[in-house]
């Protein structure tokens, strides 16, 4: 282990690295020494607030390149928007081999890609440059999806045997910025943005502690999509004055689900199922969990929580995300989550990959993990579009691209 902190930059200032930053106020021996975007004033607003929280000091950086060839660097997080997470890694890779760059780690948000093309070469580019690279899927960090794994493996597993089924749900009201929308953008709709969630901690949670995930092989995939709510005329116009969209012209979907069988080393057949929307309009975002095997279940909800707070109607103030993410009401009897970035797993995660990172080894999530998730997505998102089952290995999914993001 490195006896220095990881001097880390950002790329990318929106949403998740909003979350990043608040995590990594739990994170030991780590300094945020730089940031890039291409807005000036969010790049310098969210630098100034790195200093804040005295994680610095950190530079605003004008150009990705700038940024990278600051000698002090060690490792980078992508934070962008999904169709800009290539060409940034592309600028990584060619500043290393070129040795303007001594970053040596990079660790990228979800989904690795749009495509499979996308994720694979993302993947062979942080090889190619040698860098070591970490996958940051929050969910299979959260602490209660450690916990309840940890127990079930140790206590229930070695007498009753090994669990069978993963049940993951993610919802809420829909997306905060307008790329998300865009299939184009984005790389379709509520599959491709939150269903990568619940298949990979659904994966994770039927993996045995100490094998890779690589333990498990996809043998069928079958998913489900559906347009419930942002198609109808009141939330088209909605979509309209919020973002400028028009929705009508190139939909996504705003609800998916999946089921997908796979085997262990033994050839026992597990299933996860899944389900994500955009369509559900409750106190905010909201993630299930369950695990079931022959004598116990593990079962989880966010929104169960111990805070909860009742404002009376005399009680009255602007919409805003200050008790939840994608809060949806300011009044009534409504849970709180007390420390978001660490239930939902942003603060392990990204303790993981500064631990990992300083001590010279590739985390438990890599980009090997998700090129595999993406893998999925396309074979879901095939199977919607056929309405069938698609069986694994499927070589035609190296040229599937989702109707969504089709020109």
């Amino acid at each position: 282990m490195s006896s220095t902190p990881l001097r880390i930059g950002f790329v990318g200032t929106g949403f998740v690295a909003a979350f990043h930053l608040r995590a990594l106020l739990n994170v030991r021996h780590v300094e945020l020494i730089g940031v890039h975007s291409r807005d000036a004033k969010r790049r310098e607003a969210f630098a100034q607030e790195v200093d804040r929280c005295e994680l610095g000091p950190c530079r605003a950086h004008p150009t990705l390149s700038s940024l990278l060839e600051d000698a002090r660097l060690d490792a980078v997080w992508i934070l962008v928007p999904n169709d800009q997470r290539l060409e940034v890694m592309r600028e990584i890779h060619a500043a290393v081999l070129a040795k303007r760059s001594a970053v040596r780690a990079v660790a990228c948000e979800k989904p690795l890609g749009r495509t499979l093309p996308e994720a694979l070469e993302m993947l062979r580019l942080a090889t190619d440059a040698g860098l070591l690279h970490g996958y940051l899927e929050n969910e299979v960090f959260m602490p209660a999806a450690q916990r309840g794994r940890e127990i079930v493996w140790r206590r229930a597993v070695p007498i009753a045997g090994r669990p069978y089924l993963a049940r993951a749900a993610e919802e809420h009201s829909g997306p905060h910025a307008a790329w998300f929308w865009r299939g184009d953008r984005q790389g379709g709709g509520v599959m491709s943005d939150m269903m990568c969630h619940a298949i990979e901690v659904g994966r994770h949670l039927l993996t045995a502690p100490g094998e890779p995930r690589s333990s498990l092989t996809v043998r069928s995939v079958t998913g489900q999509v559906n347009y419930l709510k942002w198609t109808r005329p009141q939330y088209v116009r909605d979509l309209n004055e919020r973002f400028g969209i028009d929705f009508r012209a190139k939909k996504v979907e705003d609800f998916a689900r999946a089921t997908i069988v796979l085997t262990d080393v033994d050839d026992t057949e597990l299933i996860v199922e899944a389900s994500t929307s955009w369509a559900y309009v409750g106190p905010g975002l909201r993630l299930d969990l369950s695990l079931l095997g022959p004598e116990y279940a593990m079962e989880f909800n966010s929104l169960n929580s111990g805070l909860r707070v009742f404002l009376s109607r005399r009680i009255q103030g602007g919409s805003g995300e200050d008790l939840v993410e994608k809060q949806n009401a300011e009044q009534g009897l409504m849970p709180v989550i007390e420390d978001e970035a660490g239930s939902y797993g942003y603060t392990s995660e990204d303790r993981h990959m500064v631990d990992a990172f300083r001590a010279g080894r590739l985390p438990n999530e890599t980009f090997d993990d998700g090129v595999e998730v993406i893998r999925m997505i396309m074979g879901l998102y095939k199977s919607a579009e056929l309405g069938c089952t698609v069986t694994f290995p499927d070589a035609d999914l190296m040229h599937y691209v989702p109707p969504s993001v089709r020109s």
